[in-house]
């Protein structure tokens, strides 16, 4: 399962029931009625249980009733952005936010929540949030956990090398070569599969530049993609392949089959850059790794010269809900999500689905949850964050962010140099 078709935040593996997003048939359908609003969403059981409370207790005392329906993944996003714009377009729809919801929004076809939901707004993570604005403007908000990318090691793998986990790039070169002269993968990195690669693209440049640098490719500006600092980010990421840091064979290797997981928990390789749900599923498929304490894990490492926060990250910030623009009832879709999304019950709810909110001050409530000293990490490194960039290929327009994955697979094989890359990339349309 791609990370994208996640609902959010750490699976509720955390409960032992393996990873979100049961992903197979459609849900809760049926007609439109005349003061009934329509609030769609991806087909999850663990979300599921989070929000038919919320509805059914907002229905039983509001005048216009909402009606629940779930869609899996590929028949969602074709529903919607058919139904968008018509008389058929559900007065509250789940979005990723970024680019995604861009469309709808240059389209005339959402709310602009700024002023209405000003106060709620205040309750979320401000990075997070901020995934949810178009032009300054809130047009969607938080509506699950939160999925920031993290460095992951083998504390076994690690001890038995006599090292300590990275904390600087240059400690990370170091650690890379040490890890190779023991005969051990540094990295493990399913690269059969762009999406993967892009992280280490994500938070070189965030770490090398700032956000700013990919806000301006994000925003169209003319030769964004040709900063100096995108090319070095590029070219760091193409040495890492050179020197060895992901083995011989990382090209082969997948993640939707959990062979990179499983490198990384035998130990054969040392680390593992990959999003927050990786706890859930090494807690699945290789639970002994976790609950034997073997499984660490840590920021992105800091770049010396580099111009960027250290305490930015990267990932899927939260999936997010809007109202759209045709809905008969946007006052009642508002005050839903006013009643809902802060709310002690819901917030109450994510976290016993074993995610983690995106709501300010959940760190008491996550305290004594199974997985609480990952969660509670998780946590912190997102409320502390500068920024939170969403990832490239959800941020960007779909054709954008496919060629993106394509180039930047032939970029870590050295098919294409830095240069012929950016080249590439500031002609992608």
């Amino acid at each position: 399962m791609r990370r994208r078709d996640f609902l959010g935040g750490t699976a509720a593996a955390l409960l032992s029931t393996g990873v979100l997003g049961s992903l197979a048939a459609c849900g809760n359908s049926g007609p439109r009625g005349g003061d009934q609003l329509q609030l769609w969403a991806l087909q999850d059981a663990e979300y599921q249980k989070v929000v038919k409370p919320a509805i059914d207790a907002y229905n039983s005392g509001a005048e216009n009733k909402i009606q629940f329906t779930t869609y899996v993944n590929d028949a969602y996003k074709q529903k919607l952005q058919v139904a968008m714009g018509s008389p058929q377009a559900p007065d509250v729809f789940f979005n990723w936010g970024g680019g995604n919801l861009a469309q709808f929004v240059k389209a005339g076809q959402v709310v602009d929540l700024t002023d209405r939901t000003a106060d709620l707004s205040a309750a979320f993570l401000p990075s997070v949030l901020s995934v949810g604005q178009v032009d300054g403007r809130q047009y969607a908000l938080p509506m699950n956990g939160i999925q920031p990318v993290i460095l992951y090691y083998h504390k076994g793998v690690f001890a038995a090398a006599g090292l300590e986990p990275p904390k600087t790039y240059d400690q990370l070169l170091a650690v890379i070569d040490a890890l190779k002269a023991k005969g051990v993968t540094p990295i493990a990195l399913p690269g059969s599969q762009g999406w993967t690669e892009l992280m280490y693209l994500e938070y070189l440049l965030d770490r090398v530049g700032g956000p700013g640098k990919f806000a301006a490719i994000a925003a169209g500006t003319a030769g964004a993609w040709s900063d100096p600092a995108v090319v070095r980010a590029a070219t760091m990421c193409q040495e890492l392949a050179k020197r060895g840091a992901f083995g011989a064979n990382f090209a082969s290797i997948n993640y939707d089959n959990s062979g990179a997981s499983k490198l990384f928990a035998t130990g054969k390789a040392a680390m593992f850059l990959m999003g927050s749900w990786e706890y859930s599923t090494q807690l699945t498929n290789n639970p002994a790794f976790v609950k034997d304490g073997k499984l660490g894990w840590l920021p992105f490492p800091t770049v010396a010269d580099g111009a960027g926060d250290p305490t930015a990250v990267v990932g899927n910030p939260s999936n997010y809900y809007s109202v759209s623009a045709s809905s008969k009832h946007p006052d009642t879709a508002v005050d839903f999500l006013k009643r809902t999304l802060t709310s002690e019950s819901y917030v109450q709810g994510l976290i016993a689905a074993g995610q983690v909110p995106a709501v300010k001050g959940v760190e008491t409530k996550l305290a004594g949850t199974p997985g609480a000293e990952f969660t509670t990490f998780t946590y912190q490194l997102v409320s502390g964050a500068s920024s939170f960039t969403q990832s490239w290929d959800q941020a960007l327009p779909p054709s954008v962010g496919s060629e993106l994955l394509t180039n930047l697979q032939k970029l870590f094989l050295s098919q294409l140099t830095p240069a012929d890359f950016v080249a590439a990339m500031g002609k992608a349309r």
